[in-house]
């Protein structure tokens, strides 16, 4: 009997976390599953080389959401996901990680009586300035089957009153399209092309409006990367946000050590992370790979939903001001740490198992 799982992703991380699950869902034979990409982050990188590598197929439904405010994001994509949800039928809907495109499904899905499933439910950085908490938090609220990454997402949504029956902790699916990648790069290529050598590099990315939108924070940010480039390369990929507000700060940002660089595909920000001295981020995603790859990792936010790659991982929480922020990058370096429970690879798999117990149920 052929049960109907529909994928949703909204943002190539997304894709990132919907590999693993649609190859096994795939392997399994016993459920059909179809991909949806909403649109909601429009990226070059995304070619049908993207899709490949990451061993899934290009999405059968794309529904071309394109930016704009959260409202009317999130209400384009309820709009546009209606009609498909109605003519595809699926048993589930499979939504994963925060952004707007996760609620925005989830929401029509339940309204129109399909079961929800959440893939990284329970992460909680307590800080409603993050439009992502909200996300997430609600998206919790609604879902029928939550798959948490960490033991501690599992207790915050058994201490919100989830019922235990419905969580399922079956560990971190970015590990497992990292180990997937990781064995197949040509690193020593990744680094020549870069122009950088092992070891003897900061990486940089940055995306969160507090820390971008903000110009006096972000000038702050700035010097302090301009003063590390004076001892050692500073690579900075930049997310299309990211680059609109350094622009701004030219002409100083022009002609100083820093080298910023337009975004990267997944497979070379893979090879170029995983040989860094310290990568500097504001992702969330990011935490967990350094932490999985054992890399040093300077989060600058006050707070990080995935307190896991702290306290197991590599991660450093760091204030962005200049002297926290100059400090941290001069004392930084490779320390014990282990790689938490279950981020072992096979996260894809127990989920496709437990979706097959549910559907045939």
């Amino acid at each position: 009997m052929t049960l109907d799982v529909l994928l949703v992703a909204g943002a190539r991380p997304n894709f990132v976390k919907l590999a693993p699950l649609y190859r096994a869902l795939h392997a399994q034979h016993r459920l059909k599953s179809t991909i949806v990409h909403t649109g909601q982050h429009y990226d070059d990188a995304m070619s049908g080389s993207f899709f490949r590598e990451l061993g899934i197929p290009e999405p059968e439904v794309n529904l071309e959401v394109g930016p704009g405010s959260h409202a009317v994001q999130s209400g384009t994509v309820m709009q546009r996901f209606e009609p498909v949800l109605m003519k595809l039928a699926p048993r589930w809907v499979v939504v994963f990680g925060d952004v707007n495109s996760t609620l925005a499904c989830a929401l029509v899905a339940v309204k129109l009586g399909i079961k929800v499933a959440h893939v990284e439910a329970g992460l909680r950085s307590n800080d409603w300035t993050m439009p992502e908490e909200i996300n997430r938090v609600v998206t919790d609220r609604i879902a029928q089957r939550l798959y948490t990454p960490s033991r501690d997402a599992s207790a915050n949504l058994q201490r919100e009153g989830i019922p235990p029956e419905r969580i399922v902790f079956v560990g971190n699916i970015m590990v497992d399209t990292l180990r997937t990648q990781l064995p197949s790069l040509d690193q020593s290529s990744i680094l020549r092309d870069a122009g950088v050598e092992r070891g003897k590099y900061v990486l940089v990315t940055l995306h969160r409006p507090s820390n971008v939108d903000d110009g006096v924070r972000l000038e702050r940010i700035w010097e302090v990367l301009e003063r590390a480039a004076e001892r050692e390369t500073i690579l900075f990929p930049t997310h299309p946000r990211t680059q609109a507000r350094l622009k701004a700060l030219a002409p100083r940002q022009t002609g100083r050590g820093v080298r910023v660089v337009d975004p990267l595909p997944y497979r070379s920000f893979l090879g170029l992370m995983a040989n860094a001295r310290v990568v500097v981020t504001d992702s969330g995603g990011i935490q967990e790979e350094t932490t999985a790859l054992g890399v040093p990792c300077l989060t600058l936010r006050r707070n990080t939903e995935r307190p896991i790659t702290i306290e197991e991982g590599t991660n450093q929480l760091v204030e962005p001001e200049p002297a926290s922020f100059d400090r941290a990058l001069h004392v930084v370096n490779g320390r014990r740490h282990r790689v938490p429970e279950l981020w072992d690879g096979l996260t894809g798999p127990r989920i496709a198992d437990d979706l097959v117990r549910l559907a045939e149920t």
